[in-house]
């Protein structure tokens, strides 16, 4: 069931700019929870747990963040912040998940 909120550039009140602020942290959510089911995947299919943090993946996945980030016209240097905790956790989630498949 899609959520009745309207798009940024047709909110007229507060209320409706916070149902669609809701509705998107929903989304978000969702999106996180399909990301870190890829953490999950990637602790079942590595096979060394040495292998997990792989710093030249971190610093290509948040370049990628902040150009995409660029190209919106967004604060890239903030979304680099976000996007750094967002892989740091994601490394200590598939290090948990390693652990916990191989105990």
């Amino acid at each position: 069931m899609k959520d009745d909120f309207k798009l940024p550039e047709e909110c007229e009140t507060m209320r409706e700019v916070r149902l669609g602020v809701d509705a998107t942290d929903r989304e978000l959510m969702e999106l996180l929870d399909r990301r870190f089911g890829y953490m999950r995947a990637a602790a079942r299919i590595k096979t060394d747990r040495n292998v997990v943090r792989d710093e030249a993946r971190k610093a290509e996945v948040i370049d990628n963040a902040v150009t995409d980030a660029r190209k919106r016209d967004l604060p890239h240097e903030k979304i680099a912040q976000i996007w750094d905790l967002l892989v740091e956790t994601s490394i200590a989630y598939e290090l948990e998940e390693w652990d916990s498949i191989r105990a």
